[in-house]
Order: structure tokens, then C-alpha cells, then sequence
């Protein structure tokens, strides 16, 4: 055996090498250039493939290309370019060289959508609203990057979290970490399993990779299943067939912000690609991206607790013992110091002096304990102590980074059906919003494809592998080294301690001054308890200083292995001490098809699709429930739809129906119809009806998520938990109502998925090829809206917060136009406004909605691609939206319940200029946004945003 293996090895080599040279000999070489009709100037990066095969290439910086094929003559290329109008040329004599001219054309309304019908048709025709970025308008954007220029859309909305973690969100009802809002990635859920939302662009596509982004607004579930509720973004990379070759880029830049402790940081932002294609067959990827920077910082300080009398303009450390720092953490532990002090006052026990010296001020003066007590205490609606917490940026990971790697292999076995295998994979630090600040560090996320497809069909398998690694909660942390330093049991005994054994002895004092002086004793107790009353301030200061004495100070030792302790131990903690550690190890699997009858049936278009899905929850235990084995819960999902097309009327009219079904193990099936209409008019004039319903089932936390935190019980909805903590049992009291003085027994219902019913008539037109019109106006309704109930169980007064849906109709509409206008030497003027508006939010009661949308947004923008044919391109945009009321979670309860968390209006204006140098192929950027530096935060809690310089020089851009 070991003798004749290494000659059979010999022969498939021999074999291999005799028909390397057979296919050399039958292969024909084909040369040519490419140049700008107008300039001359050689156009690099034009694809050029052979018409009906894979072969293909893209000219190099002097406009030249080279294709080997063994097709023979005559053959047909195609050359492609974005901004030009594509050519064909037949080839009929390889020994000629080929030499073609591409014309530019700025004309609007040339793009071609696949979201919006799951199948590629002009952007004029779409039967619903769509939004497109290509790589050539990513290029020019002003914006720092692709996904920061995804607020120029119209309609769309953004919610800074962080630099490198933004929500997306259209239509209402926004939130960090978005829900109802589906983004794919090449076709892929990009959400993270266990968070159930996507994490901005962390683990995504690179900007050298990233060929287009569509975005639908609106309700998207008839084709794309559960949480395409508020709308999909679609991120689509480049083909390693069409886009070959080495590409770097490197951005460097400021992020300036007065409010800063140093208010001028640096960041840095790199990325490569190289893609190589052996031949028409095999191709293959890699991308890399890496971005660090001193992140935006939330200082936010204004005074949330609402107790004692002030508000979020008067509250302050100094002013109000009871201070909640929207920004600062740790303080929203608080007590009422009358309420816990008044019967240690009112027991004169043994040992007890404050007591003995109450009761024996009452015999001497005749006056009852209790009044003499309310007399040197401030009533119980002023007395709320806080503890003494410390600033986001004390406890927060602010040194954001991210680094971003994929590689994809492509095989085509011929020109209609390809193979490929694809993973990406993510990990950085950065900062989200909840119900608490989170520190995400270290966090990691990985996702993985193989994929067949051709035209008309594909078949995909992926999973997304989370992994939050060093992940914390940043509030609970402050909260965590109070209580490692001293616990609160503790702390406020020494406070209260502190504050009646100095108000005490000066309100004797004083009665026994005005006395003394000749007042009677009724004018004596009134002047010393104003008098003590008046020094209040002054005695919760001191009582402070002596609660505090020792305290832990940030960037100390003490501090900081009191910190570790704290993230280093799951949320909630134990018997120990608190913990702050976000611990999540869970895993999507999902296989999908979707098959396009093109082409096989005459009368109508007909495509079906369908997905089955697996959520593996894993917290260790620690947030999610467990079932009666002790183990974490799988949760399992499918799903299929089928869409019918056909165009009447001469072709002018398209209708367009789809049916979607879909089903969770824990809720019964959801059907999602939707019906469309386009009526084409002398030619370019388009006007689009639709119906249609979305739904979203419940994320994973709001079916099983069972944890402990410092105010409640956090419980998802599924019945089996109610059981498990007997709350069908006994009865059990909305907050509000005991917080009334009048408790009201709260009655279960059935937990369901949230639906959504949206219309839509949009008109859409391109007028002699300069202006382009889109207009729309929806009404979207909601019904079994999903919100938080929190209920206090009779027996053992635990508080629980469940998700339970709101049994009313919750309606919103709104209305949007775009205009972009070509005007002449390939400027082109622009802007956007929309609408956005709750319409029955009387009706709600005290309902928090959480609409989180302001009413009107609007952008405009100038821009030139390529000014005088020199290759400079420019753009600036100016932003503007209306103030709002932000509602969630993290905002304070008080300020929620009364609508108080104002987001303040604000205005953006962003502006680059680049210079295209042909022959390297090197691009140089300089731009900036927020260049007025209208400090700026987008939603209750997060960072305050200032402007951005940058720089940066791409080569093969």
C-alpha cells in the first residue's frame, strides 16, 4: 500500500497538469480600456463580464481589464458601473483590443429594490415605501458612516447610544434596542438571540464591503415573518465575483463635546478587503474593520426622583436629599426619613436617646411626643434620603471599540446557481440603554451561512452564535459598590441618626431661647420648629458628610476592586453582595427557502418561501427560567408565505397579494396578509395602494425571563411562571392602585403577540428625468400592544413587573416627501419630511404608549458626485427634528407618569469634500458632522453628541 499511493498521487497530477494545458490552449484572451466619455480619463474598478457566463474582471487604475474565457467567438461583454449607463460590446476578434466609453448619468429613479417584493423591480414600482443606499452614495455621504447616514432617509430616525451602537427605527414607537425593527445582514437575522434586537452595526458589514442598504418603513411581516413590525434594513455586501482586488481605508478624526471631561478625544477607524476570483467558478473574500475611540459620554444630571418638592430644573445634590441624577447611579435607593425615623422617636427604650430625650421634652412641656417630633422633622411628603451615587462616567467602559472580520467563499457551477459559505464575526465594547445603562465589553457575536442560490431560488442555513462576555449593568454597578462599602441598612441608620441628633438639641435649644426671651410656650415651639425647618438644608448636608465618611472614592484601589467584585458577579448577586454581570450565551438556528415560479407560469407571478427557527436560551441560569429539569428553555418557531403577482391593464397596473403564516411553540398561529397595487402612468408616474398586517411575537425575555432585581421581580408572561409564583392563587394589586391608598385586585389575560393593521397610498414619479417625487400617507393600528404591568402579590407584598398586552386599540398615522432634483453640471438638490403622530393618545388614560417620535423631521442637502468632471465630489446636509416626550424603562417613574422626559429639538448640518486621484486609485475624504456643534441627545439617558471631525484616504475605493 504504501508503495503504490504516492503513484496514483503522480498520475492525478499528471492528469490535472495535461488538462491545465488543454484548457490553456483553448482559452481565449481578451484586452481592452475603459475611459469617462466626457473626460477621457480611464475609469478603474468598471465591471466587465462575459454576457450568460461567470467570467469576469474589473479594470485596473489605468481603465485597462484582461479576461481569459474558453466560450468561443463572438461573444458579448457587459461593462457596469455605478453613476454610468451600462454598455454591451460584441466581441468578435480577440487580437483587437476593446476599447469603450461609459457615459455618466446622474438620472434618478434608476435603482433596482429586491426587499420590498422579495424580487427585483424598479424603485419606481415598488408597491410600498423603500428607502436605497448604494456604495456610490455611501461613498459621498457626509455622514462618519453608512449607518450614521441612514438618518437622511426619509422617515427614519436614529437613537444614539453610543458611537458605534445606534437603533434604527421608522413610524413611531422608538426604543433603544429596537424590536419591532428587523434587520438582516445578506439575508441573515442580525439580531443578538438573547438581547432580541440587532446591536447596530458591531457584527456587520464593513464600509468597503457594503454594496447596498435597503430600508422598508412600516409593517414587513407578510414576507418577513415575526418583528418586521416598524420596518426591515436590509445591508447587502459585494459579490468577490463583481468586486475584486485589494481595498483599504483609514478615517481618523475628533469627536469634540464641551460637556466632555476632556472634550476633544481622538478616534480611529480602518478597514481592508481583498477579494480574488481563480476563475468564472471560484471566489473568495476577506474583510477586516477595526474602530477605537473615546465614546460620546451621558452626564446627564438632572434630578429625576421628583421628591420633596422639585423637579427636573430645581433638583439637585445640594438642594434635595432625595436627588435621582438621571446620569448617576447608585442614588436611586431611597427612604422616607420621617416614616423610618418616627418610631425609633416616638419608643423612649433603654438605649435608645433620641426617644428618652422626645418623651422627656413631652412631660416637661406638656406636648405630645408626636408633635414635638413633626416639629424639628420636615413632613413626610419632604423627607426622601437618597444614597450618594456616582457619575456614568466613573462606572462606564467609555473606551469603545470594535473589530469586524468575514470571509465568504463563493463555487459556481455555472452562471445561474452558486454556493457559499460565509462567517462573520464581531466583538467590541460599547454602551446600550435599557431599563438600566449597560456597559457592553467584550461582547462577541459570530454568524455563520451556507447558502445555495440561483435567480429564481435560494436555500440558506445560518445561526447566530452570542456571547456577552464581560457585559454589565452599569446602574446596578453603582448601586453594587454602595452596598460592598456599606450597606444601606446601615448607611441611612447612621443618616438619620446624623440628622435628628443635630435638629433635636437645636430645636430644645431654641424653644428654651425663646422662652428664656419671654415668649409663652405655643410662641416658642412655632418659632423653634420654623427655625430648625429653616436650617434643614444645613443638617442633611452634615448628616451626609457623616453617612458618607469613608466613602469610595472612583480611580482609587478600594474603588476599583470594589467595582470588579460587583461586574464580575451575575446579575442580581447573592447572599454577598450585589452583582451587575449581564451573562448570556445564547444561540439562533434558522434554515430558510424561498423558491420564484419565473418564468414557468404565464398568467400571474408566484413565489413561496418558508423558515424554521430555534432560539437556545443559556444565561447560566441566571436571567431566563428554567424548566422542571433544571434546564434552560429552546424555544421553537416556522413559518412559510406564498405571493401572487399580475400585471392587467396593458401591464400598467401590478396587484400583488401575499399570505404569511407563522407559529411559536407558545402562541397560536399568526396569518399575515397583504395586498398591493401599482398604477403606472405615462411611464415614470406611479401610484401604490397597500394593506397589510404585521405582528411580533414576544422576545425571549418577555416569554422567560425570571429575575431578581433591587425594586422587582422581572417575570415574562407565559402562564407557567404566574403559576410558579402563585399569582393566580392569591390576589394581586396594580402598583398604581396601592400607591392610591386604594388597592384594585388586577385580572390575567391571555398573553398574545402584538398585530399591527397599516395602510398606505404613496405616489412616486420621475419628471423629465430631473425631478424625482416619493409621497406617502399610513395609518397604522395596534392591537394586544405589549407593556409592563407591575403588581405587588397581597400575601407577601413581592413586587412583580410582567408584560401583559394593553386591551385597547393604539393608532398612529403620518405622512412623508422627498424631492431630488438634478440640476445642471451634475449638482443635485434635495430634502425630506415626515410626519409622525399618535392620534388616540387621549384615549389612552394613563397608558405609557411609548410613542418616542417626534412629529416632524425633515433633511436637506446640496451635492455634487464629480464637480466639472475633476473628481471632486461634496455634500452637506442639515438635519432637524421637533422636540418629544421620551418614554421608557430607564426614564424615572414619576417623570413618566407625567410625561415629563422631554428629547429637545435639535438641528445637524454635516458637510465633506473628496478627491478622486485615478491613477493610484486613492481617495482623500475630509468632512465633519454636527459642524455647528449643537450638542445634541436623541433619547432619555444616552450621551450627549457633539461634532465629528474626520479624515480619511481609501485606496480602490
Amino acid at each position: 500500500m504504501k508503495s503504490t499511493l504516492p503513484k496514483y498521487c503522480w498520475l492525478i497530477v499528471l492528469l490535472l497538469a495535461s488538462w491545465q494545458s488543454v484548457l490553456a490552449q483553448n482559452q481565449t484572451t481578451i484586452n481592452g480600456t475603459v475611459v469617462d466619455a466626457t473626460t477621457t480619463q480611464p475609469l478603474p474598478g468598471v465591471s466587465v463580464s462575459i454576457k450568460g457566463a461567470t467570467a469576469g474582471a474589473i479594470t485596473a487604475a489605468d481603465g485597462s481589464f484582461r479576461i481569459n474565457t474558453s466560450r468561443s467567438l463572438p461573444l458579448t461583454l457587459t461593462f457596469s458601473y455605478i453613476g454610468y449607463s451600462p454598455r454591451e460590446v460584441t466581441v468578435s476578434d480577440a487580437s483587437a483590443s476593446v476599447n469603450v466609453q461609459l457615459s455618466s448619468t446622474e438620472i434618478l429613479g434608476q435603482e433596482v429594490v429586491v426587499s420590498a417584493s422579495r424580487v427585483p423591480e424598479s424603485i419606481l414600482q415598488s408597491p410600498v415605501s423603500i428607502e436605497k443606499l448604494d456604495s456610490r452614495a455611501i461613498k459621498a455621504t457626509p455622514a462618519p458612516t453608512f449607518y450614521d447616514a441612514l438618518a437622511n432617509m426619509k422617515g427614519v430616525e436614529l437613537s444614539t447610544q453610543s458611537l458605534t451602537f445606534k437603533s434604527v427605527n421608522t413610524r413611531g414607537f422608538n426604543s433603544n434596542g429596537n424590536t419591532r425593527m428587523l434587520q438582516l445582514i445578506d439575508g441573515m437575522d442580525n439580531q443578538a438571540p438573547g438581547l432580541n434586537f440587532s446591536v447596530g452595526n458591531i457584527v456587520g458589514i464593513t464600509e468597503l464591503d457594503m454594496d447596498n442598504v435597503e430600508l422598508l418603513p412600516g409593517a414587513a411581516s407578510a414576507l418577513y415573518g415575526p418583528n418586521a413590525l416598524n420596518g426591515i434594513l436590509l445591508l447587502n455586501s459585494k459579490s468577490p465575483f463583481q468586486h475584486q482586488g485589494l481595498s483599504a481605508n483609514i478615517k481618523t478624526g475628533i469627536l469634540n463635546e464641551s460637556g466632555r471631561s476632556s472634550s476633544s478625544t481622538g478616534y480611529y477607524d480602518v478597514n481592508v478587503r481583498y477579494a480574488k476570483a481563480f476563475n468564472d467558478k471560484f471566489a473568495f473574500k476577506v474583510n477586516l474593520g477595526y474602530i477605537k475611540a473615546d465614546d460620546w459620554q451621558a452626564y446627564d444630571d438632572r434630578d429625576q426622583s421628583v421628591l420633596n418638592g422639585y423637579n427636573l430644573k430645581s433638583g439637585s445634590r445640594s438642594a434635595n436629599p432625595g436627588y435621582n441624577g438621571v446620569n448617576i447611579y447608585g442614588d436611586e435607593t431611597n427612604v422616607n426619613m420621617f416614616g423610618s425615623l418616627r418610631p425609633v422617636a416616638l419608643n423612649p427604650a433603654p438605649g435608645n436617646p433620641l426617644g428618652q430625650g422626645i418623651a422627656q421634652f413631652s412631660a416637661q412641656t406638656g406636648i405630645p411626643a408626636a408633635t414635638v417630633f413633626g416639629a424639628f422633622m420636615p413632613d413626610s411628603a419632604s423627607t426622601f434620603v437618597s444614597r450618594t451615587g456616582y457619575e456614568e462616567r466613573a462606572l462606564a467602559d467609555y473606551d469603545t471599540k470594535n473589530l469586524k472580520a468575514n470571509v465568504a467563499l463563493h463555487y459556481k457551477f455555472n452562471s445561474n446557481l452558486e454556493l457559499l459559505a460565509q462567517g462573520s464575526y464581531g466583538t467590541g465594547t460599547t454602551v446600550y440603554t435599557g431599563a438600566d445603562r449597560y456597559s457592553i465589553k467584550n461582547f462577541r457575536m459570530g454568524q455563520y451561512k451556507l447558502e445555495l442560490r440561483s435567480d429564481n431560488f435560494y436555500v440558506r442555513a445560518y445561526t447566530t452564535q452570542e456571547r456577552s462576555g464581560d457585559s454589565y449593568a452599569i446602574g446596578t454597578l453603582g448601586a453594587g459598590i454602595n452596598e460592598a462599602w456599606k450597606p444601606s441598612t446601615t448607611w441611612f441608620q447612621e443618616y438619620f441618626g446624623a440628622y435628628a441628633g443635630a435638629a433635636f438639641p437645636a430645636f430644645v435649644t431654641a424653644f428654651q431661647q425663646g422662652v428664656g426671651g419671654g415668649q409663652n410656650p405655643q410662641e416658642a415651639f412655632a418659632a423653634a420648629a420654623a427655625a430648625i425647618k429653616g436650617n434643614s438644608p444645613a443638617y442633611h448636608e452634615a448628616a451626609r458628610d457623616v453617612a458618607d465618611q469613608g466613602r469610595l472614592i472612583p480611580g482609587t484601589a478600594a474603588f476599583n476592586t470594589a467595582a470588579q467584585t460587583v461586574k464580575d458577579k451575575p446579575i442580581p448577586g447573592d447572599a454577598n453582595g450585589v452583582g451587575a454581570k449581564f451573562l448570556d450565551k445564547t444561540n439562533l438556528y434558522q434554515a430558510e427557502f424561498m423558491y420564484n415560479f419565473k418564468n414557468q407560469i404565464d398568467f400571474m407571478e408566484l413565489m413561496i418561501g418558508g423558515n424554521y427557527r430555534v432560539f437556545a436560551l443559556n444565561s447560566e441560569k441566571t436571567i431566563f427560567a428554567v424548566d422542571d429539569n433544571g434546564d434552560e428553555f429552546r424555544v421553537n418557531e416556522f413559518g412559510g408565505y406564498l405571493q401572487v403577482g399580475k400585471r392587467v391593464l396593458n401591464d400598467q397596473l401590478k396587484l400583488t397579494g401575499a399570505l404569511r403564516y407563522d407559529k411559536n411553540e407558545n402562541f397560536e398561529g399568526q396569518f399575515s396578509p397583504r395586498l398591493s397595487a401599482v398604477y403606472t402612468f405615462l411611464k415614470t408616474h406611479n401610484i401604490r395602494a397597500s394593506y397589510q398586517t404585521g405582528f411580533r411575537i414576544p422576545h425571549c425575555q418577555d416569554q422567560y425571563i425570571d429575575l431578581r432585581t433591587p425594586q422587582a421581580r422581572l417575570l415574562g408572561g407565559l402562564p407557567f411562571l404566574r403559576e410558579r409564583y402563585g399569582l393566580n392563587d392569591v390576589p394581586v394589586f396594580t402598583l398604581e392602585s396601592v400607591q392610591a391608598g386604594a388597592p384594585q385586585a388586577y385580572t390575567f389575560r391571555e398573553f398574545k403577540p402584538e398585530k399591527i393593521i397599516a395602510f398606505e397610498i404613496g405616489y412616486k414619479a420621475l419628471i423629465a428625468n430631473k425631478l424625482m417625487i416619493d409621497a406617502y400617507v399610513y395609518t397604522n393600528t395596534f392591537r394586544n400592544f405589549n407593556g409592563s404591568q407591575v403588581l405587588i402579590k397581597s400575601t407577601t407584598q413581592e413586587v412583580f413587573s410582567i408584560p401583559v398586552n394593553y386591551d385597547q386599540d393604539i393608532k398612529s398615522w403620518g405622512w412623508a416627501l422627498g424631492l431630488d432634483y438634478n440640476l445642471p453640471q451634475q449638482f443635485v438638490v434635495g430634502g425630506n419630511v415626515s410626519y409622525n403622530e399618535l392620534s388616540n393618545q387621549e384615549d389612552l388614560g394613563n397608558f405609557q404608549a411609548m410613542y418616542n417620535t417626534p412629529k416632524v423631521r425633515y433633511n436637506l442637502y446640496v451635492a455634487n458626485r464629480n464637480i466639472a468632471r475633476s473628481n471632486f465630489s461634496a455634500n452637506v446636509t442639515w438635519r432637524w427634528q421637533d422636540s418629544f416626550i421620551w418614554s421608557s424603562s430607564f426614564v424615572g417613574p414619576v417623570v413618566r407618569a407625567l410625561n415629563l422626559g422631554e428629547i429637545p429639538a435639535f438641528g445637524t448640518l454635516d458637510a465633506q469634500v473628496s478627491k478622486f486621484f485615478p491613477q493610484p486609485k486613492v481617495t482623500v475624504k475630509i468632512g465633519g458632522s454636527n459642524l455647528l456643534q449643537n450638542a445634541y441627545v436623541q433619547s432619555w439617558g444616552n450621551p450627549t453628541v457633539g461634532a465629528q471631525w474626520y479624515a480619511s484616504i481609501g485606496y480602490n475605493l
